[in-house]
């Protein structure tokens, strides 16, 4: 998913994501330890895709932040 799509689901919606590419993220990192992934480009599809998912909950977490310490 590209980030502006990210941008536009809501909080419980982007945790459920989150926790979604965390588990994939482990099956996938089981296994290249078994030696039965065949695609290993998957595994840093993943690991991009949740540091995008972080990258997007930090920026509203600072948007909040900001409107409570402006108003």
């Amino acid at each position: 998913m590209k980030v502006e799509e990210l941008r536009e689901l809501p909080g419980d919606e982007l945790m459920d994501a989150l926790v979604e590419a965390k588990e994939e993220r482990f099956n996938l990192r089981f296994q290249v330890a078994t030696n039965q992934l065949d695609n290993t480009a998957r595994l840093k599809q993943v690991k991009k895709e949740i540091a995008r998912l972080l990258t997007v909950l930090r920026e509203r977490e600072m948007a909040d932040a900001k409107e409570n310490a402006d108003g």
